[in-house]
């Protein structure tokens, strides 16, 4: 997997571009729940979204955007706005165990989810 170093990140936020963060599975009631993060800008202020959905993929079917989320009622995700950039990320780092070192380009998230599956075999 190819992660944005900080300039990067810092830089394709700046630009308007968002970024994602693979966090991980969570098992609860016989269901698996897949985790991320995704950092934008929208307009002068930037959003920390916080994504639960379900596993409802296999290799044929990576694309988490189209998996059912845990909330109906936030299908883009728990949304946190912050005015600058430091407290977008510093906010993912805190609150949801993000990875400096982790961000990637949205859009290759789905690729994440597929080296979980192969893990999982």
């Amino acid at each position: 997997m190819i992660y944005l170093q900080n300039e990067q990140l810092r830089a394709n936020l700046s630009l308007g571009k968002a970024v994602e963060q693979w966090l991980g599975y969570v098992q609860e009631d016989g269901y698996v729940i897949l985790r991320w993060i995704s950092i934008e800008k929208e307009n002068s202020e930037y959003s920390v979204a916080y994504i639960e959905s379900l596993d409802e993929g296999n290799e044929d079917f990576i694309d988490v955007y189209e998996f059912s989320t845990l909330d109906p009622d936030e299908p883009l995700g728990l949304i946190n706005t912050f005015p600058t950039l430091k407290e977008a990320i510093d906010f993912s780092l805190n609150e949801y165990g993000a990875d400096i070192d982790k961000f990637l380009n949205s859009g290759i998230i789905q690729e994440e989810y597929r080296s979980y599956l192969n893990g999982k075999r």
